[in-house]
């Protein structure tokens, strides 16, 4: 694919991989894009900023001052600038920064302004790797919803032989390629997403929920915005922190406001992803004070939510994709088949509970996929951000897809 018109901020660390980067930028220009280097300051004695300004023709930045006039490299000015923000090679050190928020070069500054999409190739020697330390930080760009280039195996600089190295450019290369291949395959759609818990009242200072965090649906809504879609989120109470202003946010309590939002966007999407954990039954009374303890059995009556799913199903037009979500602790796959066919779902998301890093609260997720024409897919344990790319490589494939 032709990267003409593409505008690439290249980020480059102190690693010994850095020496590739010179490689990368002649691919990179070749392919057509705009390459503008951020180098840290560690870089430098990997590989030259003259090397890479040549290469690039462009002037290589590492500070915020241009020079003694008082002229500064607008690192917010940068972020907007490009159409990827892509870091090879990625250090443990910078990696770090990117994982706390740590702002103390031009390069982490310039990250932390991005509003484009950021890939990362990470390289060190094999121990750093497989540090957990280094595993938490990348499952914690991954959760940011980042593209990680994982590190391939081969002999490292240590002398030591396994994974670790840098990509190969032409295989970053080849990622970017598919990487902006896909940006723009919903673009057009108009996407509605149910994502988090409810919250039904039990009294002015209790509820019931369930411990839905909102990852799921984040990563979804994340993943449609980044292939060009539209989006609408209906989100109940979450504690993420969010870029709202990618979306149109939608911010609910309980079932009932949650129905009452999406009902009146419904009509209007092309796809509809209910991702929400919405609680089944809410307090048939909610007191007006804060309930007692005056006795040491309390008895609830509980009447039954609205179905969100079921209702919107039976207003599908022919043109409209549903995607249902299940959460299951037995008889997983029977149940999920089960909801598949009374909510009109063109297709299903099975999590199990029993299944350790899927499910609630945590960023990785393990999930069968179950299509209305009967094919089965099995995703394994991975980063809910690749999972919800997966989900909509798969929602391509339903025959109502145009």
């Amino acid at each position: 694919m032709n990267l003409a018109g593409k505008k690439i901020l290249l980020g480059v660390t102190g690693s010994i991989a850095a020496y590739k980067t010179a490689h990368l930028t002649r691919l990179l220009i070749k392919s057509g894009a705009e390459v503008q280097i951020v180098m840290s300051t560690s870089a430098f004695d990997f590989i030259t900023p003259l090397t890479l300004a040549t290469l690039s023709k462009r002037p290589v930045l590492s500070q915020f001052k241009k020079d003694e006039t008082g002229e500064w490299n607008n690192h917010v000015e940068l972020g907007l600038w490009a159409d990827l923000f892509l870091v090879a090679p990625l250090s443990a050190n910078t990696l770090s920064k990117f994982a706390l928020g740590i702002c103390d070069n031009l390069l982490s500054a310039v990250y932390l302004s991005a509003r484009c999409p950021v890939m990362v190739a990470p390289a060190m020697d094999l121990d750093m790797y497989q540090h957990p330390a280094v595993q938490s930080n990348l499952s914690q760009l991954a959760s940011f919803g980042h593209h990680i280039l994982h590190a391939e195996s081969g002999e490292l600089a240590s002398g030591l032989s396994g994974q670790g190295r840098m990509m190969e450019p032409e295989h970053i290369l080849e990622e970017v390629q598919n990487f902006f291949k896909i940006s723009s395959d919903f673009k057009g759609k108009r996407i509605l997403i149910t994502m988090g818990p409810t919250q039904e009242a039990l009294d002015p200072v209790r509820f019931i929920s369930n411990h839905s965090s909102g990852k799921m649906g984040l990563a979804l809504a994340d993943a449609f915005v980044s292939r060009g879609a539209e989006v609408f989120v209906v989100s109940g109470p979450i504690s993420l922190n969010v870029q709202k202003d990618k979306f149109h946010w939608n911010s609910v309590t309980s079932a009932a406001e949650m129905f009452e939002v999406s009902a009146k966007i419904h009509p209007e999407v092309d796809i509809a992803v209910f991702a929400a954990a919405v609680a089944d039954y809410a307090p048939a009374e909610v007191a007006d004070e804060k309930i007692k303890k005056d006795s040491s059995i309390l008895s609830i009556k509980l009447k039954k939510n609205v179905d969100i799913a079921f209702e919107l199903g039976k207003q599908k037009k022919i043109n409209q994709i549903h995607i249902g979500f299940a959460l299951e602790t037995e008889r997983e796959a029977e149940h999920a088949k089960a909801k598949l066919k009374k909510k009109n779902f063109d297709l299903i998301v099975l999590n199990s509970a029993k299944v350790a890093g899927a499910g609630f609260k945590v960023d990785t997720n393990q999930v069968d996929l179950f299509h209305a024409s009967g094919e089965t897919v099995q995703l394994a344990l991975a980063s809910k951000a690749k999972i919800a790319a997966l989900i909509l490589d798969q929602i391509k494939t339903i025959p109502v897809w145009v």
